[in-house]
C-alpha cells in the first residue's frame, strides 16, 4: 500500500511511542516525513527503525510548548519537504495526581503542551498546508476528554481543548480545503504510559500512592488481553491523513479496544 507515495507529512512525538509508530507507517507507505521531538536521542531511534526508509525521513528537534521553536522547527521542515499535506500532532505528556496537590505551575505545563503547543503547530503549518494536496491535520485528543479518568483533571482538561479547537478549525477551513480530525487513544501501550495505564516516570509520576484502583480498573480494554502497541493508533492517523479519508472531516475516532462502551 503506497498511499502516501508523494506525499509531505510532519508528525510530533515523533521520536517515541505512537508519534514515532505514525512516522514509520507514513514512511512504510512510501511518504516524505519530518519526525520533529524534543528529544534528539528519540529522534535518532526513529531514524535506525526507520532503516533504508531514513533517505525519506528528516527530523528536527521542536519543543512544542515554547513559540520560538515551532517557527522554527516548522519553517525547516517545510523547507525540507519543500511544501505539506499533513500534519500529525501527536506530542503530549501526561500528569497524574490528586487535584488538590496539583499545583498550578503543573497543570499549565500539562494544558501548554498538550493545547497550546497543539494550536502552535497548525498556526505556523497552515500557510503551508493551504498550499498542499489534500491537506489533512489529525489531533491528539484522548479518551479522557469524554470519560472520567480519575487523577487526570489537567490532562482531560487540555484534550477536551484540543478535541474543541478542532471541529473549529474543520469547520473554519473546510472551503479552504484543510481536513481537521482528532483521534481518541485509549489503553494504549506508548510513550507515555508503561502499559498498566501508569504514566511513566520520564513522562511524570505515576498514579497517587492512596489512588483508588477499583476507579482506575475500569480504564481496562475489552478487548484482548492488555493495551495495544502504538502501531493499533497509527494505522487509524494514516488513513485519517490519507486520500482514503478524504471525506472526513470534525470529528474524532475512538481507539480504545471497547474500555469505554
Amino acid at each position: 500500500m503506497n498511499r502516501y507515495e508523494g506525499r509531505r507529512a510532519l508528525v510530533t512525538g515523533g521520536g517515541s511511542g505512537i508519534g514515532q509508530a505514525t512516522v514509520l507507517r507514513i514512511l512504510a507507505e512510501g511518504g516524505r516525513v519530518v519526525a520533529a521531538d524534543v528529544s534528539e536521542a528519540g529522534l535518532a531511534d526513529t531514524v535506525a527503525k526507520a532503516g533504508d526508509s531514513a533517505e525519506r525521513l528528516h527530523t528536527v528537534t521542536v519543543n512544542i510548548a515554547d513559540e520560538a521553536s515551532v517557527t522554527a522547527g516548522v519553517d525547516d521542515a517545510v523547507a525540507w519537504l519543500g511544501g505539506l499535506d499533513a500534519l500529525v500532532n501527536a506530542a503530549g505528556i501526561l500528569r497524574s495526581s490528586h487535584t488538590h496537590e496539583t499545583s498550578l505551575d503543573a497543570f499549565q505545563q500539562v494544558v501548554n503542551v498538550n493545547l497550546v503547543g497543539t494550536f502552535l503547530m497548525i498556526r505556523e503549518s497552515i500557510p503551508a498546508l493551504l498550499e498542499g494536496n489534500g491537506a489533512s491535520v489529525v489531533n491528539f485528543s484522548s479518551t479522557s476528554a469524554m470519560f472520567a479518568h480519575p487523577y487526570m483533571s489537567a490532562y482531560a482538561a487540555s484534550k477536551g481543548g484540543v478535541q474543541s479547537m478542532t471541529h473549529a478549525l474543520a469547520a473554519e477551513y473546510a472551503k479552504k480545503g484543510i481536513r481537521f480530525n482528532s483521534v481518541q487513544p485509549g489503553s494504549i501501550s506508548s510513550g507515555m504510559t508503561d502499559g498498566s495505564g501508569q504514566s511513566k516516570q520520564s513522562q511524570g509520576p505515576g498514579l497517587p500512592e492512596d489512588a483508588d484502583m477499583m476507579l482506575f480498573m475500569k480504564l481496562q480494554p475489552a478487548l484482548g488481553q492488555g493495551f495495544a502497541g502504538p502501531e493499533t493508533v497509527a494505522g487509524v492517523v494514516a488513513m485519517l491523513a490519507s486520500d482514503d479519508g478524504a471525506f472526513i472531516t470534525g470529528t474524532e475516532v475512538r481507539i480504545d479496544g471497547g474500555t469505554h462502551f
